[in-house]
């Protein structure tokens, strides 16, 4: 007896987890919401160019809402050292800004960065899917 395994190569498919009705009716329900899908490499600060169609549904969100300033909140898992790990979610949350800010001309008093690092984190740290979800930006309203 044989088992034939065939595996087939193809682009990956990336679905935008972001969308701004969405993300503006998060925040109006419960003053906050997380944005998955913007991304950075491990222990960097960088946005990946990934993280654009994310970037421009949050674009949408405060354009169709003038009056709606949000903190940026970066978030990370628990590896690492703490302090580090602040520092991370705080560099990350300005990149976040920055883009926001120099490529899609949001005013910058709308925006403001802040570091939560691993201290809220929204699944446990024990598991890779748990510490995937607490890497994560979120948008909470000011």
């Amino acid at each position: 007896m044989y088992n034939v395994q065939m595996v087939e190569k193809q682009l990956m498919k990336q679905d935008v987890v972001a969308n701004a009705d969405a993300l503006s009716g998060s925040i109006k329900e419960t003053g906050r919401v997380a944005v998955y899908g913007i991304y950075f490499d491990t222990n960097k600060a960088d946005l990946k160019p990934a993280s654009d169609p994310a970037l421009a549904e949050i674009v949408k969100m405060l354009k169709a809402d003038a009056n709606l300033k949000v903190y940026v909140v970066g978030h990370t898992d628990n590896v690492g050292q703490f302090a580090h790990n602040v520092k991370l979610s705080q560099d990350r949350a300005a990149s976040v800004v920055n883009a926001l800010v120099s490529k899609h001309s949001i005013a910058a008093a709308r925006l403001t960065p802040f570091a939560a690092g691993p201290a809220a984190p929204v699944a446990s740290n024990k598991t890779d899917e748990g510490k995937a979800k607490n890497r994560r930006v979120e948008l909470v309203a000011q």
